[in-house]
């Protein structure tokens, strides 16, 4: 069944795996790491070990697999059975399913961040652009999340749209007792970014900066966010980056795409690309607990 986290965005076109078989990329000098990748979304079935060698083609080194739904985070969790010196998975429910995620369902989502395999909670937020659920029915979720991620001692994987002040009023009362927290997919103005680099939050970029139509003023404040509090992520199979060329003829992001939204990056800091891959890459180990580059993937 199609998750409706998927509602919010363009579903991907895709084609049999043979397809992009063509387009492998070089491969990428800069280890990477992939944040946020969906990974369990059925539109990866035909072909999900080839994205992965793909994948790792393009240099993208370790990936996060988002764990959306109670559903989506278990079948996040087999993947990293699957992969498990590559992957690392989060547990948790996005604010669109908020209205499917009674309190009494806390005690499953906890059984699954027991998981050594789930190194964060979420994605958890609030996001009033859709309001697929009740912002009342949001809130409480977000909470009863950030509590229990809180008491295993997990970092937060969140998501936030038109919803700041609530999400920053909700977080708040939670950061002292929570490991580390990123924003996922950023997509916010300069004073939000302010408020978050002020409470300690890193911040993950997604294709959406390397978008010339709506992603122009978050590509601006890139500059702005400390490199110590950067990471990088796909979001696949949503946000295909607008800066390939050729531009594939269809709109499933996968990980290999990685480097497009690294590039973009590069191109408006003043750090070296190596640099830039380095700190970023170190983050992510050691936020998400992911294996070190030298174990086997």
């Amino acid at each position: 069944m199609q998750s409706a986290r998927s509602v919010g965005h363009d579903r991907p076109r895709v084609g049999p795996a043979g397809h992009y078989r063509k387009a492998i990329p070089a491969m990428q000098p800069h280890p990477l790491v992939d944040i946020g990748i969906n990974l369990a979304h059925d539109s990866y079935d035909p072909d999900r070990a080839e994205v992965v060698e793909r994948a790792l083609a393009a240099g993208v080194r370790r990936m996060v697999i988002t764990g959306s739904s109670l559903g989506s985070a278990r079948r996040a969790v087999e993947l990293c059975r699957q992969w498990p010196g590559l992957m690392r998975a989060t547990a948790g429910v996005h604010p669109h399913h908020a209205r499917e995620f009674p309190d009494h369902d806390l005690p499953a989502l906890a059984g699954i961040l027991a998981d050594p395999l789930v190194t964060s909670a979420g994605e958890c937020g609030l996001d009033y652009f859709r309001d697929f659920s009740p912002r009342d029915e949001q809130r409480r979720a977000f909470a009863r999340q950030l509590e229990l991620a809180a008491t295993l001692s997990k970092p937060v994987f969140l998501h936030q749209r038109d919803a700041h002040a609530d999400f920053m009023a909700i977080l708040r009362d939670h950061l002292p007792s929570l490991p580390a927290a990123v924003v996922h997919c950023f997509t916010g103005t300069g004073p939000e970014l302010d408020e978050y680099l002020a409470e300690g939050l890193f911040v993950g970029l997604t294709g959406w900066i390397c978008d010339e139509r709506r992603g122009t003023a978050v590509r601006d404040l890139v500059p702005l966010i400390p490199l110590e509090r950067l990471m990088i992520e796909t979001d696949g199979p949503y946000l295909m980056p607008r800066n390939i060329r050729p531009r594939p003829g269809h709109r499933r992001n996968e990980p290999m795409n990685l480097r497009y939204v690294f590039e973009a990056i590069c191109e408006v800091r003043t750090e070296t690309p190596e640099r830039i891959a380095a700190t970023t890459t170190d983050n992510a180990l050691k936020f998400f607990s992911l294996p070190a580059l030298g174990s086997v993937s």
